[in-house]
């Protein structure tokens, strides 16, 4: 039986920044288009002049938006431990332990933790829909859903043909982002667009980083990720563009009247030493602390831009 640590481990803390990032970034996009902090101190109103929330209001849905953030990529990562487990493919690891690969919890258990993880990013998901009336987000979140368990589950998992990325780029960077800031402000904006984009693609650098350590272990077993298929030079050009990208949208909130969401720019220093790592030629064991590092990058990133764009 799985200690409570080797479960916490399951869990991968390391991916957890990406579940708070794209909330921080829709959050800090949602109060620049109702007027930012001012605004809901003091009580204003939105277009039309309707009502906007106050700062409970806000805080609530920031905090709904997380835990469905943060129960499916649990939920993710679990899905992932269990089919990837019971499919052989993480028989030979180099990355941390794996509880259904390792034989430290029963493929069952594993596969109960994911649903239980969805099961709360579901509730969180309706009662943000409830408080925000965003009623489009009820599909969006089973496709979510849906995504997750098939990214690696069924018979035909989208995750070992190459399209990851697609999967991470879509829920962890758009929706997650937008959807935050439109249970805010009730709309979307360039700057809500621009900061999604741009999430979305540090998300990518992550499983990237993941998937270039992966590559010899992944080929052996005929699971094809974007790296494979790339090929270990090119997976890490492609790696440092998808983490340059993201300071390119940064015009977009800038043109929309964020100007101080230049301040995200100062993440440029938590990026360089992984994109050193990575151009260096590390494989193996070495890249482990570049996905976390990428990661801090990506919550750097999106703490700076939210709170650019939100005051």
């Amino acid at each position: 039986m799985a200690t409570f640590g080797e479960w916490v481990s399951g869990a991968r803390l390391r991916t957890l920044p990406l579940a708070l990032a794209p909330v921080l970034i829709g959050t800090g996009a949602g109060l620049g288009d109702i007027g930012g902090f001012s605004a809901i101190i003091l009580g204003a109103t939105g277009p039309g002049e309707a009502p906007i929330p106050d700062v409970g209001g806000v805080l609530l849905r920031s905090l709904l938006a997380l835990l469905v953030a943060l129960g499916l990529q649990i939920g993710s990562n679990y899905a992932n431990d269990y089919s990837d487990g019971i499919r052989g493919t993480d028989d030979e690891r180099v990355g941390p332990m794996r509880l259904t690969g390792s034989g430290a919890a029963e493929p069952e258990a594993v596969k109960r933790a994911a649903f239980i993880s969805f099961g709360v990013a579901a509730v969180a998901g309706i009662a943000l829909v409830l408080v925000s009336h965003q009623w489009w987000l009820i599909p969006v979140g089973v496709l979510a859903v849906l995504a997750a368990w098939y990214y690696t589950g069924g018979k035909r998992p989208y995750g070992y043909m190459a399209l990851g990325e697609v999967f991470v780029f879509v829920f962890f960077g758009l929706v997650a982002t937008l959807g935050t800031a439109s249970a805010i402000a009730g709309s979307v904006s360039v700057a809500a667009v621009s900061g999604a984009i741009g999430i979305g693609l540090f998300a990518c650098a992550v499983l990237m980083a993941n998937n270039i350590r992966d590559i010899p272990s992944d080929s052996a077993v005929g699971k094809t990720t974007l790296a494979v298929v790339l090929g270990d030079g090119a997976a890490r050009a492609v790696y440092t563009l998808m983490v340059a990208l993201p300071y390119v949208f940064l015009m977009g909130p800038i043109i929309d009247g964020h100007p101080l969401a230049v301040l995200a720019v100062l993440s440029l220093v938590v990026v360089v030493q992984p994109v050193k790592v990575v151009l260096s030629g590390a494989n193996g064991a070495t890249l482990i602390p570049t996905i976390k590092s990428t990661s801090l990058a990506a919550l750097a990133y999106a703490f700076l831009l939210g709170l650019g764009t939100a005051l």
